[in-house]
């Protein structure tokens, strides 16, 4: 049961709280860099433990069901404390980048609902390319959001406005991922509701 990619899938769940401890100061430039290099490896890690149990046939019931829970506790805790820090603001539109997140966190929980509610009719819902489009985006939203902060002088000028470029690429990047959700956050429920007759 406890394979290698279980252990990394693991390992990725146990290391969130680590994760939200050095986002907690964003004054704190190095924790933010450390922060980046555990979100990186944790990406990593995410790759890894899936290709390694396809590759040597040792897909399990518990890495099936670890997996997209790993995911999910993880960008939730990001962007739960990214929002807190105030880390969620840009340019013309202050705070409205929480949004975006938020748009995000309600998807991840209607879309576990509703695979809960289907898995007990038997029925699975599988992964789109779009939504593995839009996980690629929120991976790399928040990971430049995290970069933003631990790199502050990475700074250039546009139309006479400063901006942080991870920090910018962050924001757009969020807003990509938060349509791509509706986009397949309603392509699950489509597929879903013809089974609540």
């Amino acid at each position: 049961m406890l394979t290698l990619p279980n252990i990394l899938t693991l390992s990725r769940i146990f290391a969130v709280p680590l994760l939200a401890f050095l986002l907690w100061w964003p004054k704190w430039e190095f924790g933010y860099g450390l922060a980046f290099g555990l979100y990186c490896l944790m990406g990593i890690t995410d790759y890894f433990d899936g290709y390694l149990a396809r590759s040597s046939g040792t897909v399990s019931k518990l890495g099936v069901f670890l997996d997209p829970i790993a995911d999910k506790i993880m960008i939730a805790a990001v962007i739960l404390v990214l929002t807190a820090q105030g880390i969620l603001r840009g340019p013309y539109v202050g705070d409205a980048h929480v949004i975006a997140g938020l748009v995000i966190l309600i998807r991840e929980i209607a879309v576990s609902g509703l695979r809960e509610f289907l898995g007990g009719l038997q029925v699975s819902v599988p992964v789109s390319r779009l939504a593995k489009w839009k996980t690629t985006f929120q991976f790399i939203s928040l990971g430049a959001l995290i970069l933003g902060v631990a790199m502050p002088w990475w700074n250039l000028w546009v139309g006479g406005l400063e901006i942080n470029v991870p920090h910018t690429v962050g924001l757009t990047t969020l807003w990509a991922a938060a349509v791509l959700t509706l986009v397949t956050g309603w392509d699950y429920m489509r597929a879903g509701l013809k089974y609540m007759d």
